[in-house]
């Protein structure tokens, strides 16, 4: 699986996916009996469809997450394993019910140690707080309690767990996923020998819980992004660009961001490690490491759920070269932006092509588009993106002088403003002494807005310290642009005369 593509997707379960979904239990409990029969998984699908969840690569399915509506005050009590399945493995939804009751939680092992237990935890919780639902519940297993029971008690234990001196692998998953221990059950699930019969009871508070109103709108109303200023240094070899570029994706994920942004050609650095005869030859060499740079930012998306903008790096295509970025999405998805508009340095140095696509990307977090540095210098491109819906641009850039790093700067705010849309700038800074043309660096990252009242009074949402290696970030209201888009002070987008002028792609 390493060496290929992940396609993931959520989606809810229906009874066509029960062979998938027996295979999965089957293997995970061989020893509490394997799958629930299929009337079991019929009638959580027919009572709660909303609460089964899959997720799938391709065609196949790889993880399930499934629930029950409860009654909260009833369920957050003791109560025992049978009291949520029944005789003959009956599981009824209470449709009255205000408290989501996590049942199983199944990854299949060959993908395992992507996240994806998190993203279905996530889920969970989306649509616990969707449903205006007081918490997520849940009886949790123990099943590392059975190496330890004759030296300790199961809370001795528990708290072992949660202070990290022992590992369980669901009581540690579940506190990593900031559930809370609300009790111990006792003789939650008595043939649970790993678990010596002992569950915990464990629960997630939904703090937007608002009693008598009902959440109907699905949409993501905050995005969170983060944006590297990138540290220009020597580096000995790709696995230690790859290991700096996991830091700050590790980071992000840790934040729980949507986007994370790197600047243009962040992988300069490699360049150091071929010919240096002529700059044309040492582009072409850093070309060379770009499909496997990509394949392991599309891995580090899945892995740590952030969508990645992998700022640009030079593609080397039908024998020309091209300055490419990549929107790495967290479902494994890949979209492709080339650079269309060349500066007289690439053009003349690096002999790089422009591109002559230009698109606006479906993300599960808004509508997105990139643009290259130079190309935000020029207002038709974002102009036909706004025209197709743009939320948030994302431009990577590569500036050695402020003056050049104003250029890009001011035109990226003028961008904001005219298309009523978020913008955010990231860049390089240092110097690479053994590379031409890598002299020095100039950056000062930053997130811009449109400039209406409900924005901040300087149209400027946060900035980095300039040329200083650090992550920034922000979170992103969408509620906003729709109010602005509608009943801003001005309106950019609804008022263009397009009876007078117009702006068209010809490709």
């Amino acid at each position: 699986m390493a060496s290929e593509r992940l396609q993931l997707e959520l989606c809810n379960l229906t009874l066509d996916h029960y062979p998938d979904i027996k295979v999965l239990m089957d293997e995970a409990y061989p020893e509490l009996g394997g799958a629930w029969p299929t009337h079991t998984i019929k009638r959580l699908i027919d009572q709660f469809p909303e609460g089964q969840i899959g997720v799938m690569d391709g065609d196949v399915l790889v993880g399930i997450a499934l629930s029950v509506q409860v009654n909260y005050k009833r369920f957050s009590n003791p109560h025992t394993y049978e009291d949520i399945v029944g005789t003959n493995d009956v599981i009824s939804s209470d449709p009255e019910g205000d408290a989501l009751y996590g049942l199983d939680v199944v990854i299949k092992k060959s993908h395992r140690g992507l996240r994806l237990g998190r993203r279905l935890y996530d889920a969970r919780k989306d649509l616990c707080r969707q449903y205006n639902f007081q918490a997520i519940l849940a009886g949790g297993r123990i099943p590392s309690y059975h190496n330890y029971r004759d030296t300790m008690s199961p809370m001795e234990f528990i708290q072992k767990v949660d202070t990290k001196e022992i590992y369980d692998p669901i009581l540690s998953f579940q506190l990593s996923n900031d559930f809370q221990v609300k009790r111990l059950l006792k003789k939650y699930l008595p043939e649970d020998s790993e678990s010596v019969g002992y569950a915990t009871l464990l629960e997630w508070n939904n703090i937007l819980y608002e009693p008598q109103d009902i959440v109907l709108d699905q949409r993501k109303t905050t995005v969170r992004v983060g944006a590297v200023q990138w540290q220009m240094r020597a580096v000995e070899s790709l696995e230690e660009l790859l290991k700096q570029v996991e830091f700050f994706v590790d980071t992000v994920s840790d934040y729980q961001s949507d986007f994370i942004l790197f600047p243009e050609f962040f992988n300069a650095p490699l360049m150091a490690l071929g010919p240096q005869s002529s700059q044309t030859e040492a582009i072409r060499h850093l070309a060379s490491y770009t499909d496997e740079i990509l394949n392991a930012m599309s891995r580090m998306a899945v892995e740590y759920n952030a969508n990645i903008i992998t700022g640009s790096m030079p593609l080397q295509k039908n024998g020309h070269i091209y300055n490419a970025a990549y929107l790495c999405h967290r479902s494994g998805r890949v979209d492709e932006q080339l650079k269309i508009h060349i500066t007289p340095h690439e053009k003349n140095d690096w002999v790089i092509r422009g591109g002559d696509k230009l698109d606006v990307f479906e993300t599960d977090a808004g509508r997105v588009g990139i643009l290259i540095c130079y190309d935000v210098e020029f207002p038709e491109l974002s102009r036909l993106m706004a025209e197709k819906g743009l939320q948030i641009l994302f431009v990577p850039f590569w500036t050695d002088t402020k003056n050049s790093y104003l250029r890009v700067r001011h035109c990226a705010h003028a961008r904001a403003i005219e298309n009523e849309c978020y913008v955010v700038i990231a860049g390089s800074v240092g110097n690479l002494p053994d590379v031409e043309s890598l002299d020095v660096q100039y950056s000062q990252s930053a997130v811009l807005t449109p400039s209406d009242f409900s924005f901040p009074h300087d149209a400027l949402l946060s900035e980095a310290t300039p040329n200083t290696e650090m992550l920034m970030f922000s979170d992103l209201d969408m509620d906003k642009l729709r109010i602005l888009h509608n009943e801003g002070s001005v309106r950019n987008l609804k008022d263009r005369r397009n009876d007078l002028y117009q702006v068209r792609l010809k490709k």
